[in-house]
């Protein structure tokens, strides 16, 4: 064997351990006992010690050394490239911290989850403390003098730094803010009134599931508090959740983790339990989620079809015609919550926590400030005023396991699924046509050709610009935005 062949067979091992560590993720969320949590937190932090031993190990520098690169193809030289990055991070992180960060931040998960239940931040604070002050230590560690939230984003978005997410997030604020503005003053759609059977939503749920392509052998649908998709290759499991009152929620949760699901299961098979074997980033991830959830699942065709769907399911519920409809799942309206936002807004709640996370890593603000931060920044982004902790601070589970970085993927996504749904609809000029018939399968092979099938073997933007045919930025999606909602409010 070579020493490429040596290195590979390692990796594979490694990657599979991983996969193994995921699903303890999963079960975490989805079907562990609630006391189980300290046991489950040595678990993780048993794991992330093997896992952390195997990326450090000085056999992949001896390895990485002795391989000729000039030998190699497109796909060996990606997989180098993976492997020297993630094995560079892995030795700047001691042992120690890395097992520590996985076991506090998987009782964490417990607190919050605890606290947000309770509306009581000062419950999770010292536990966010101790979080983030370790965060920060593995974050100088990688940054080795450099900028710590830059060294942090590396891990979800290779290439991106604050200064550039800063800047194009700057410019989305106040075309989302004007357009947000006119919509409040122009008559408002109705909203969705009366019960909707919870079990026959989780039936109609797995039709959408099915409907855009994922695959149920290698796949499963299961509940959870916060809707999540895990495991790549074939085994890929998607989690959504129900509120009688709001079957959107469960429609929506469903039609986005599908989208991170299908980018997982449409991987090059060739590419299974490698480097190359999973999505490319969190930002290019999120684009698969967002375009699939928005422009298709959104469009005026498809919640034509979904109409029928859900007229079949529940009968009549209100909603006398399909136009209606349509405007009823884009209806814009005042919320605390960044995952059932609206499509207009929902940046914004991203853009909120981009900032507040910064300055967190910086050390510009503690924790003890961080609830009136976020208090304050909400009213004067949104007008309104926060009622209790866990429709603001203590909504989302990242800061709790550590997740710093992440939050700005998700308007990256969006402006990712603005860049590619331009070319789609470009190259599939009978789109609206087929999304009517509930026919999804042309706009998803086109995202699987020019984006999923890849994994890993570009560079996130260099994937985007090679999709969409054009260097990323903001301007598809505002222009996207601004045309779909001045239709729909006559603005």
């Amino acid at each position: 064997m070579t020493a490429f062949d040596d290195l590979m067979a390692f990796q594979r091992e490694t990657e599979a351990l991983a996969e193994v560590a995921g699903r303890l993720g999963w079960d975490q969320e989805t079907m562990m006992p609630r006391g189980a949590a300290p046991q489950r937190g040595e678990e993780m932090a048993a794991m992330e010690s093997v896992l952390h031993a195997r990326r450090i190990d000085p056999r992949i520098a001896d390895w990485l050394e002795m391989i000729d690169e000039a030998h190699l193809d497109d796909a060996g030289s990606a997989q180098l490239r993976h492997i020297r990055r993630s094995h560079i991070r892995a030795t700047k992180v001691p042992s120690a911290l890395a097992a520590r960060i996985a076991r506090v931040t998987s009782q964490a998960q417990g607190i919050w989850a605890q606290a947000r239940a309770d509306d009581d931040f000062k419950a999770f604070a010292p536990t966010l403390s101790e979080v983030i002050t370790l965060k920060r230590e593995e974050g100088m560690a990688l940054a080795a003098g450099g900028n710590v939230y830059d060294a942090m984003l590396d891990d979800y978005e290779p290439g991106a730094t604050g200064a550039e997410l800063e800047a194009m997030f700057g410019a989305l604020r106040p075309e989302l803010t004007r357009l947000r503005e006119a919509v409040r003053e122009a008559e408002q759609p109705p909203e969705l009134q009366g019960a909707f059977d919870e079990a026959a939503q989780m039936k109609l749920t797995r039709h959408l599931a099915k409907t855009f392509g994922y695959d149920m052998s290698m796949g499963r649908v299961d509940k959870a508090v916060h809707p999540f998709s895990s495991g790549s290759g074939l085994d890929v499991r998607i989690t959504t959740r129900t509120n009688e009152r709001d079957p959107f929620n469960c429609f929506y949760s469903t039609i986005h983790e599908v989208g991170h699901a299908c980018y997982e299961q449409g991987i090059d098979k060739a590419y299974l339990l490698t480097p190359l074997g999973r999505g490319v980033s969190m930002g290019v991830h999120e684009s698969q989620s967002r375009i699939y959830e928005n422009q298709l699942g959104r469009s005026r065709a498809f919640t034509g079809w979904l109409y029928g769907q859900m007229r079949d399911a529940f009968g009549d519920f209100g909603i006398g015609d399909a136009d209606t409809f349509y405007k009823v799942v884009n209806r814009v309206s005042d919320g605390y919550i960044r995952t059932e936002a609206d499509e207009l807004q929902y940046n914004l709640h991203v853009l909120l926590r981009f900032d507040l996370e910064r300055a967190l890593m910086g050390g510009d603000l503690q924790v003890d400030d961080l609830e009136a931060a976020w208090n304050d920044r909400f009213e004067a982004d949104f007008g309104f005023a926060v009622d209790k902790p866990s429709h603001g601070v203590l909504q989302d589970v990242h800061w709790s396991v550590g997740l710093f970085g992440y939050f700005p993927t998700y308007s990256l996504g969006n402006v990712y699924a603005g860049c590619l749904y331009q070319a789609l609809c470009q190259d599939v000029t009978t789109l609206d046509a087929q999304l009517a018939q509930g026919e999804t399968g042309e706009a998803t092979r086109w995202l699987n050709q020019h984006v999923q099938t890849h994994g890993g073997l570009f560079e996130p933007r260099a994937l985007i610009e090679r999709a969409s045919g054009q260097t990323p930025s903001e301007a598809p999606l505002l222009s996207y935005l601004s045309a779909k909602f001045s239709d729909l409010y006559g603005i």
